[in-house]
């Protein structure tokens, strides 16, 4: 489980993140979402550990990421960018080389890499430089590395973003599977058809704030929309969003 209480992180006179508070229970979704630069890569980092907040409190699974860090993050998998990925490397040598991080060895180390790789259907490709793979290829590995330690906890910062149809749909699945296991599952997306088929849960900060939090169903009935889209818009937007929105229902 993730806990977030009160966390800000201005930078001079901006307000990156400025009092974010929400809770994600395992064995679900919660999707974070918000326009660009609302505060959602901050806010997902801060929890991941990988920037220190200004103030406020983020527990992992009971354990205070600022005050534990090394225990806290060993509970949880982060999704990064594609990046990292190292050409000259096979998905099997990557994922041994970032479980030693995690103090894996030895068979402990093997039996984890084995079940990643049967996992993310990495078998064809286990041994093959990363070389010339796919966009696709690529996000397997990058999950597989989340993966590897065996954490409850993921955290992914848009997954989806650049895929093609395919790699799209596989990698929803993947989301849901870690679901299904009882992880508990953060990521953010820009698509609301993606957070809207896949959240238990969605938390909308704009401007460094959460301005709403509830499932999908309660976010649409508290806005009186018909699709999350459009409730995004109304709840983000303010009143400007609501008048765009009933100006967009009239036209049509």
């Amino acid at each position: 489980m993730i806990q977030v209480n009160d966390l800000k992180k201005h930078y001079g006179t901006i307000k990156a993140v400025d009092g974010v508070s929400f809770n994600c229970p395992d064995g679900q979704i919660t999707g974070l979402l918000g326009p660009n630069g609302a505060g959602k890569s901050t806010t997902l980092r801060m929890i991941a550990g990988l920037i220190k907040p200004m103030s406020g409190t983020v527990l992992i699974d009971g354990h205070d990421v600022a005050a534990d860090p090394q225990t806290a993050r060993a509970t949880i998998g982060v999704q990064s960018d594609m990046i990292g990925v190292y050409p000259r490397l096979t998905p099997r040598e990557q994922l041994r080389y970032y479980g030693c991080f995690y103090n894996l060895s030895g068979q402990k180390l093997e039996d984890r890499v084995n079940a990643v790789i049967k996992e993310f259907n990495m078998q064809e490709i286990a041994d093959r430089r990363a070389e010339g793979f796919s966009r696709g290829q690529r996000q397997k590995i990058v999950l597989g590395r989340a993966l590897v330690h065996d954490p409850r906890n993921i955290i992914m910062d848009e997954p989806t973003n650049g895929l093609d149809v395919m790699a799209v749909r596989e990698t929803r699945d993947t989301i849901r599977m870690f679901r299904d296991q009882g992880r508990c599952v953060l990521f953010s997306t820009h698509y609301m058809d993606e957070a809207e088929r896949l959240c238990d849960h969605i938390a909308i900060i704009v401007e460094g704030k959460i301005v709403a939090f509830g499932t999908p169903s309660e976010l649409k009935n508290r806005t009186g929309q018909s699709n999350l889209e459009d409730a995004f818009v109304v709840l983000a937007g303010g009143r400007e969003g609501l008048l765009r929105s009933e100006l967009s229902q009239q036209e049509v």
